[in-house]
């Protein structure tokens, strides 16, 4: 594509969108190396600077991304995840065909923080199963999860290794609980020092932070959990239908 020097579109955003074009259609594949900024500056025509705006749009969208002394390579795509199916991390995952394992941080019984338990519905201080873990796919960090369970709806859950187990898996298949629906919401803000180190990410990162209460056909909640999802790697998709 040759960049149209008289057009009102800035050059930088002309190669931008060439560039992003090519990286969605899949002429770069992912982890490819593309051109240094002077090999691209000769070949489109431009300055170094036009070409350092546009890479530095598609670092922001998170399309690209630098290592340091090596050059600029393509991202993986991001993960698309419905809002509207309630699936754990591991059923998505397994959709994708990676695999999908945990490193478990915490796994305790606690008495439940207020807030817990009036989400949980049960009664301030009640025991409950706190587990805190970094969930992964292929081995790359994607998300931390908090996580809490009332400890009389799963006695005995902490017998199990959830660095290998799916906990919903476990819910349904040791103690018979049928997870029908969640309360869910989503917010974005900026990677806690803590976050940034578990997530293997460098400061400012985005991060999309995810509270959702699930509740089973009984009609009371079994879990409230808190995640952070990395933002270079994950959007989430909702289907919306006009209002009656």
């Amino acid at each position: 594509m040759t960049l149209r020097r008289q057009h009102p579109i800035p050059l930088y955003q002309q190669l931008e969108a060439t560039l992003r074009a090519r990286i969605e259609s899949g002429q770069y594949g992912t982890h490819h190396r593309l051109p240094s900024e002077r090999e691209l500056a000769l070949h489109f025509g431009v300055s170094r600077m036009t070409v350092r705006q546009a890479l530095d749009a598609l670092a922001q969208a998170g399309l690209i991304y630098g290592k340091v002394g090596k050059g600029t390579f393509i991202s993986e795509p991001k993960i698309d995840q419905q809002l509207a199916a309630l699936t754990g991390f591991s059923e998505e995952m397994h959709k994708r065909g990676q695999a999908a394992t945990s490193r478990v941080l915490k796994a305790a019984s606690v008495s439940a923080p207020k807030e817990i338990a009036t989400a949980l519905q049960i009664d301030p201080k009640a025991r409950v199963f706190s587990l805190v873990r970094v969930r992964l796919a292929n081995g790359e960090p994607l998300a931390v999860e908090n996580g809490f369970l009332p400890a009389h709806l799963c006695p005995d859950l902490l017998a199990h290794d959830f660095a290998r187990e799916s906990l919903y898996d476990v819910l349904r298949n040791q103690y018979g609980w049928r997870l029908v629906r969640a309360q869910q919401t989503v917010e974005a803000r900026l990677a806690t020092p803590d976050e940034l180190k578990l997530l293997e990410l460098k400061p400012p990162a985005p991060i999309l932070v995810m509270e959702r209460v699930t509740m089973v056909e009984q009609g009371f909640p079994i879990e409230y959990v808190r995640s952070a999802y990395r933002g270079d790697r994950y959007k989430f998709n909702a289907l919306l239908t006009p209002a009656a």
